[in-house]
């Protein structure tokens, strides 16, 4: 088990090292600069400005310069509003960990809660009507579907503000991140509580006379959870990435809004920042859920 952390902890450095390199030789790859615009500074303005941020040294030392500044807990100011990245990603990460916490708790309790009661209630029309809303649910882009919330709920019929800081504003975005993964938690908890309901097990336990609460609880669910562990790495990952074109069909100040005007705005220092940020957080997430299978089932050998 040491080993296999030891390893994977390894390895997510040089997935998260690789993936800044990635993002910072692509992004300086693309024609333009920050300070390139319709009111564009003149060329002594420009120049100076270069060299204060060392754009005007070849690509491969800005490079290094930004991973020796980056190894001690330095993300460089916005190129755009001189606003330190590192307090900028974490006000914003605020907003964005709430809203992406509760759209993950949602789709897992959900997820577990229909997917269960699908594979209890087999072919019945209750378990048809699961799986054909999960079916469309998973099939829906979290883009299409926050804009569509946004144009019926907020604009057609008004029963919520398109974006303020209450809490009941946060319903639509959540709905919007949480459906999909929470149809995919759905379709495999099914799937997997109808496999384990058929072991051995499970019968002997019914014959002895086991509350079938009992039985789904602490035997079938239990077991069952195994493929939906695996999942919520990947699912973490696709809340973060959603979360960045959800948070601005919604008008939401956190860390996705403060990507995609980074992007707009080619603020480099504050794209590299929110990418290692959530990169750092996507590998994180992976890993916990490697290692909490370990919890779920203590058969499992990672040697």
């Amino acid at each position: 088990m040491l080993k296999y952390t030891v390893k994977r902890i390894l390895l997510a450095f040089l997935t998260i090292f690789i993936i800044a390199a990635i993002t910072f030789f692509a992004m300086n790859a693309i024609p333009g600069g920050p300070f390139d615009s319709e009111k564009a500074p003149d060329a002594a303005v420009k120049a100076v400005l270069e060299a204060r941020y060392n754009l005007d040294k070849p690509v491969w030392e800005q490079f290094f310069l930004y991973i020796r500044n980056l190894l001690h807990g330095d993300f460089g100011v916005s190129l755009k509003t001189g606003r330190d990245i590192s307090t900028t990603i974490f006000n914003a990460f605020g907003i964005s960990a709430k809203l992406g916490g509760m759209a993950a708790l949602a789709a897992v309790v959900f997820g577990l809660l229909f997917g269960s009661i699908a594979a209890l209630m087999r072919n019945r029309l209750v378990d048809r009507i699961i799986i054909f809303f999960t079916t469309l649910f998973v099939a829906v882009p979290s883009f299409v579907l926050a804009t569509l919330l946004l144009l019926v709920f907020c604009l057609k019929l008004g029963w919520f503000q398109v974006w303020s800081t209450t809490n009941q504003n946060f319903f639509l975005p959540v709905v919007a991140l949480a459906l999909y993964p929470m149809s995919y938690i759905t379709r495999l908890t099914k799937s997997s509580m109808l496999e384990v309901l058929g072991q051995d097990y499970i019968r002997t336990a019914r014959a002895k006379g086991v509350k079938e609460s009992m039985v789904v609880a602490k035997h079938a669910l239990r077991n069952a959870l195994i493929p939906v562990v695996t999942y919520l790495g990947p699912m973490l990952a696709y809340i973060l990435t959603g979360s960045l074109v959800v948070e601005t069909v919604f008008t939401i100040g956190g860390l996705g809004t403060k990507f995609v005007t980074g992007i707009t705005n080619r603020d480099y220092t504050m794209i590299m920042g929110t990418t290692i940020f959530l990169a750092t957080l996507m590998v994180l997430m992976t890993l916990l859920s490697d290692l909490a299978y370990k919890l779920v089932d203590p058969k499992i050998d990672f040697n």
